[in-house]
């Protein structure tokens, strides 16, 4: 059944297991799961692909995160591949890849819908994705998809309640995969944040640039592993 995946926006746009402490994490991995180790070379390599395709469409694009922030973006999206990778095994789901090749058309078609010029080349860079990665979105959103329709049986809402019902119990979904994935990510990067499925940064950074101090309506720190 041919659908607009509801998270779209959320991938294009943007636990039991708390961060490992300084040293847990073994030398040279920038994040461990128990499915497989992302390396500081794996990373590396694909942030300065991310850099490379910012600087080659710099005038057409808008990233929505700083440039300091490019490995935390990029690894957001190597551990997020994952987390559906998990999820494609939890509940029993293939894809091939004529079917991740039309979640990138979905996806494509869906940027000229909302009136954007973007290519998805474009829109990938801006989110934080190396371009050379595609592949592995299509796979992602593909997987996604299959899961939503299982969840709402194929039919998927009208009505704004149904669609924000049918996210959440998506979001649960996901949180319980990544969850038992134990997820640690290298405290040099960060923290990784099951409410959003992305590495944020955290006081325990390496990089630790002067910060004001919070206004008193400054917003709460994230919830890095909500129930679920």
């Amino acid at each position: 059944m041919s659908r607009t995946p509801m998270k779209l926006a959320a991938v294009m746009l943007a636990a039991g297991i708390t961060v490992a402490a300084c040293g847990s994490v073994k030398m040279g991995a920038a994040a461990i799961t128990t499915s497989q180790r992302i390396s500081t070379t794996t990373l590396s390599a694909q942030v300065a692909n991310l850099n490379a395709a910012y600087q080659a469409h710099k005038r057409t694009v808008q990233l929505q995160y700083p440039v300091a922030e490019m490995p935390q973006q990029v690894l957001s999206w190597l551990v997020r591949f994952q987390v559906g990778d998990e999820l494609a095994v939890q509940h029993g789901i293939t894809v091939t890849p004529t079917e991740a090749q039309q979640a990138l058309l979905a996806i494509s078609a869906s940027i000229k819908q909302n009136g954007s010029s973007e290519t998805l080349t474009e829109a990938a860079v801006a989110n934080g994705l190396p371009p050379d990665m595609l592949n592995e979105l299509g796979r992602y959103q593909a997987i996604e998809t299959k899961l939503l329709n299982r969840l709402d049986g194929g039919q998927q809402p009208t009505s704004t309640a149904g669609q924000a019902a049918l996210q959440s119990e998506y979001n649960k979904t996901q949180c319980r995969a990544a969850k038992s994935l134990n997820i640690q990510i290298n405290p040099q990067f960060g923290a990784f944040d099951y409410g959003t499925n992305s590495v944020v940064l955290t006081p325990s950074g390496l990089s630790k640039a002067a910060v004001p101090a919070p206004s008193p309506s400054a917003t709460s720190k994230p919830v890095l592993t909500p129930p679920c």
